[in-house]
């Protein structure tokens, strides 16, 4: 069974394997729309039996990619499908559940968002409309019920009618540190392995098909961004744990699929070359002002780099001047 299992996933991930073992990441922000016909950037693909994704633009949301900028995910059990993150607006939801219906008529029987941002809840209305329940971390909902208002309001700024619909919808359910939903052929953990990239971030791992679904514990192709609430020294604490997992294949946040090598060097290596950079700076005297400028060049053929380096760096100095 394990043999079959894995011929039929390397024909779809090997390119991405080889890739990870050889050479960068290469993405570009520059590449258009995918999925022209759909309001998703690209059509969903099956990274190994049964398990989809609709991979996002490396790229911030805009209108062009309707903010679909990160990873919507969804499982097929043979007794329900299981989506991970509501998308970025309603008709961005709807568009995912179109093409779902096109895989499978099983209906939706769980939506889970990876954590309580934009592009994982606000598209949570139109799943609640269909009475699909919602399971979240308790943090990411506290953080989405704190900051929905403006979340909305900045999605519709750059979004203007593809907003339509959406209106702030939190989770049904919360979870604390783990679930376990067995459904159809698959054992699916719903885990927080520990602070990461903003509040009640989870991860999804399917441990017989030795996939995990981070969500935004693990980065690939863009620059991760650093946000105030991001406890970078937590998050590589939290990374052992991830680590731990052993797991084959990893669908990360944002980037396409692929091994755990792979986002070890884009997500942890980051975030130890960066603190090593501001560690060297604090101890030279340095300020903030010269925190902006530490060497990242390593990371500067990665998406993002521009809009988020020096955001990131001063971020982290302000940090890690009270550790």
């Amino acid at each position: 069974m394990a043999k079959v299992f894995i011929s039929k996933c390397l024909g779809l991930l090997l390119g991405f394997l080889i890739t990870a073992g050889s050479q960068p990441a290469l993405g570009s922000e520059d590449i258009p729309d995918q999925y022209p016909q759909s309001l998703l950037y690209s059509k969903p693909v099956e990274v190994i039996p049964h398990v989809w994704s609709a991979i996002g633009a490396s790229a911030p949301p805009t209108y062009e990619n309707s903010g679909h900028n990160n990873n919507l995910s969804f499982i097929v059990t043979g007794d329900g499908v299981v989506v991970i993150n509501g998308g970025a607006a309603y008709l961005l939801a709807k568009a995912l559940h179109d093409e779902i219906k096109i895989i499978t008529k099983e209906p939706v029987k769980l939506v889970i968002n990876e954590n309580g941002q934009g592009h994982a809840m606000l598209g949570n209305g139109y799943w609640a409309e269909r009475g699909v329940p919602i399971l979240a971390h308790v943090d990411a909902a506290a953080a989405f019920e704190e900051d929905s208002g403006d979340i909305l309001r900045r999605m519709q700024r750059y979004n203007k009618d593809k907003a339509n619909g959406t209106k702030e919808t939190g989770p049904s359910d919360t979870l604390e540190t783990e679930r376990i939903i067995k459904m159809g052929r698959f054992r699916i953990e719903v885990r927080l392995l520990g602070p990461a990239h903003s509040p009640g971030d989870i991860s999804v791992w399917l441990p017989e098909q030795e996939l995990v679904i981070a969500g935004d514990m693990a980065f690939h192709e863009r620059l991760l961004p650093i946000f105030d609430d991001t406890d970078t020294a937590a998050w590589l604490e939290s990374w052992k744990t991830f680590e731990a997992l052993k797991a084959r294949y990893v669908i990360p946040g944002h980037g396409h699929p692929t091994n755990m090598a792979q986002v070890r060097r884009y997500t942890r290596d980051y975030l130890v070359h960066l603190r090593g950079q501001i560690a060297k700076h604090l101890a030279a005297g340095g300020d903030l002002k010269g925190a902006y400028e530490v060497d990242q060049a390593a990371y500067a053929h990665l998406d993002t780099f521009e809009q988020l380096a020096k955001r990131n760096a001063g971020r982290v100095f302000v940090q890690m001047e009270f550790e």
